[in-house]
């Protein structure tokens, strides 16, 4: 397959607004061992592209400054290593960078195969927040069959993400979401009840849904204050995790309630983890989630798609709160 030397790609050299990403031409890079080159189609965007753009959160060492943790595509290249049938696959894969482009190399263990039931533009909106939840809400949370969890953020990229895999493996899912329209939009999505933290408070309000007993496990990505009133939200033995801290990186908690209700406080961070740590995710995945892509039963929802050439749309989109779910871009 003919190469070419260099691509189009979203690199900013400077932090600010979306106006910073603009398309520039860079090398197309090679893959290394036990990585391949896939020919992008679609790129996903998070939350933590924004904090990059902004100067907020640089890339791991050894990760590209091009922006972009998700891409769906074809294998037109193969580091040492990698089996030969793996060329001309139809992948999505998580990337600790690079996924803005006409091209990027991924490891092989970090992708999954594109089931004929999903596009490119799906399959490249699931990775990012589907390790994100599975690693969080299901390993760490240790969320299963029958629980009732705490979601905030409910028509975020996660949010949609925790509402659609709580369904499929037997949970009860509340979010909260900040408009009616959106608590509206997430039950529509499948949530089983959707809480406005703007119009009322959501420690009272999961008591009452809950019957006062309260949530096995919280997903979070605020922080700050939240902190405090998500462990009034959880049962006896519940687990709280941390993924984001949009809200604040300090909280004051009561530590005697967590000795009393023998509460578990833990969090993550996926993009800096080791290829090894997100291969055995991705297995995991495969086994276990993967079979409802390829049954056509899990998709993502997805609020808008844009051009590679507009990646400043997109972020100005994000930037803007009022999307429900994700925002993709098309190379």
């Amino acid at each position: 397959m003919n190469i070419p030397k260099t691509m189009r790609a979203i690199d900013p050299t400077e932090a600010g607004g979306p106006e910073v990403l603009q398309p520039v031409e860079r090398p197309v890079p090679t893959p290394r061992e036990g990585e391949v080159l896939i020919r992008v189609a679609a790129a996903g965007v998070n939350r933590p592209d924004v904090l990059q753009r902004q100067g907020k959160y640089p890339p791991p060492a050894g990760a590209p400054s091009i922006l972009g943790l998700e891409v769906a595509g074809t294998i037109v290249a193969l580091g040492a290593g990698v089996e030969d049938f793996h060329l001309g696959q139809r992948v999505c894969a998580l990337v600790a960078g690079g996924g803005y482009a006409e091209y990027c190399v991924a490891p092989i263990g970090q992708c999954l195969t594109v089931p004929s039931a999903l596009t490119m533009v799906e399959a490249a909106a699931l990775p990012e927040t589907l390790f994100t939840v599975w690693t969080n809400l299901f390993e760490r949370a240790y969320a299963v069959e029958g629980d009732t969890v705490l979601v905030h953020g409910g028509t975020s990229g996660i949010g949609t993400m925790a509402i659609k895999l709580g369904k499929l493996f037997g949970l009860r899912v509340v979010v909260t979401c900040g408009s009616p329209e959106k608590c509206a939009r997430a039950v529509e999505i499948g949530a089983d009840h959707a809480i406005d933290y703007k119009a009322s408070d959501f420690v009272a309000e999961v008591a009452r849904i809950t019957g006062g007993e309260g949530v096995s496990a919280v997903l979070d990505m605020v922080g700050g204050d939240y902190l405090p009133r998500n462990l009034q939200c959880l049962a006896e033995d519940g687990r709280h995790v941390s993924i984001a801290v949009l809200g604040g990186p300090k909280a004051e908690i009561f530590i005697p309630q967590i000795m009393a209700r023998r509460l578990t406080l833990t969090g993550s961070t996926l993009r800096a983890r080791s290829v090894a740590f997100k291969t055995l995710v991705a297995d995991e995945i495969a086994r276990t989630v993967w079979p409802h892509a390829e049954a056509g039963r899990l998709k993502p929802v997805i609020d808008k798609v844009f051009p590679l050439s507009d990646a400043a749309g997109a972020h100005a989109l994000m930037d803007s709160g009022t999307h429900v779910g994700k925002i993709v871009l098309e190379i």
